[in-house]
């Protein structure tokens, strides 16, 4: 029985094991709402059904959470991402908009190099306040989350540019191998931080950094430069994403385009099982975070769930969530459950108070 025990809270105690359970949850709810919500259907060589959509909506929030699971574990935080996401698409989508044809190829990916570079850029910017000037991240990102929605908006003029390109739609519509291209992009792009983070000691020296950056620059890291690659890289993901949101579209609003996905990113960490603290991140853990988030999207909008009451019933949802993957919130829980053992005869007892 002890073995049972041990090995159901050990499983419970996983921190993967509440976020798989409501995710589960909501996927049990939307198949109850419409039976039919987990078909999946093959259709001239292309996967579509619910899940697709969702794995597809949710790849530019994997990616934006990626980069932000690296910042928050040197005990940072980027609110710029969203910014970084409409600047990005502004610039693609305003480059894409004056080329005689827009179905150019090379047209395109001189778009996306070009766009891609400023985000560097801004990245970079991010790096240097917080990591070379000594800026707390919050305000130093913060910065760049009101100035760069300013720049995207002065990109576009204040108007919505849209475009007719046939290769740059493909990135938010498209398909690759049976998927959409969307969804291969985000498994390359988590492929390729898992095996630099976890193959290699780079994963750890972030942690590290973040654990105390003080003693790791002793110990020989340069904590510095750890610290400013992470918000370039924060920012490289975030203008992928970019990419996707405004070719799922063909357009690019300056001023609704990445809207709040910072938050969504925070939550999607939080929600994994990093802490905010820092020092450790878990990528795996994102990215069921995103999962989730974007599967209670979907719920809300399929369900009919009015919409002045989706937002408060998305918060109520991811609070649930927080609190019942807290170890702490858990253990008081059990704390306050009756005591199943019997207590002992009072006749016992006063045998065992009377001394040999």
């Amino acid at each position: 029985m002890s073995t049972v025990r041990t090995r159901v809270t050990t499983i419970t105690g996983h921190r993967l094991f509440w976020p798989l359970v409501v995710l589960l949850v909501l996927l049990a709810a939307n198949t109850v709402h419409r039976p039919s919500f987990l078909s999946v259907e093959l259709k001239n060589g292309h996967l579509y059904g619910s899940l697709i959509d969702i794995v597809r909506l949710s790849a530019p929030l994997i990616l934006v959470a990626l980069g932000m699971s690296l910042v928050i574990a040197t005990g940072g935080i980027d609110l710029s991402v969203g910014s970084v996401v409409a600047v990005s698409g502004a610039v693609a989508c305003l480059y894409i908009s004056e080329q005689p044809d827009q179905d150019s190829l090379g047209g395109v990916l001189t778009a996306l190099a070009l766009a891609f570079g400023i985000a560097l850029l801004l990245g970079a910017w991010n790096g240097v306040l917080v990591a070379v000037i000594g800026i707390q991240p919050i305000i130093a990102t913060l910065i760049l989350m009101v100035a760069g929605r300013g720049l995207a908006q002065l990109i576009t003029s204040g108007q919505i540019i849209t475009v007719n390109s046939g290769p740059y739609r493909t990135i938010g519509v498209g398909h690759l191998l049976t998927l959409p291209f969307a969804i291969v992009v985000a498994l390359a792009v988590t492929l390729v931080v898992a095996v630099l983070t976890r193959r290699t000691a780079l994963g750890m020296i972030i942690e590290a950094v973040g654990g105390n950056a003080e003693a790791s620059r002793l110990a020989g890291v340069r904590s510095r430069r750890i610290t400013f690659l992470v918000y370039v890289v924060s920012a490289a993901c975030a203008a992928v994403a970019g990419f996707m949101m405004t070719a799922n579209v063909s357009s690019a609003d300056g001023n609704a385009a990445g809207l709040w996905v910072e938050l969504d990113a925070i939550l999607a960490v939080v929600i994994g099982g990093t802490s905010l603290a820092g020092g450790r991140f878990f990528l795996s853990g994102t990215i069921v975070g995103a999962l989730i988030i974007q599967t209670l999207t979907t719920s809300v909008y399929a369900m009919d769930i009015d919409p002045q009451t989706a937002l408060l019933f998305k918060a109520v949802v991811v609070i649930a969530v927080c609190l019942i993957q807290a170890p702490a919130f858990r253990a008081r829980l059990r704390r306050r459950r009756p005591s199943t053992v019997a207590p002992a005869p009072a006749a016992e007892k006063q045998k065992e108070q009377v001394p040999a």
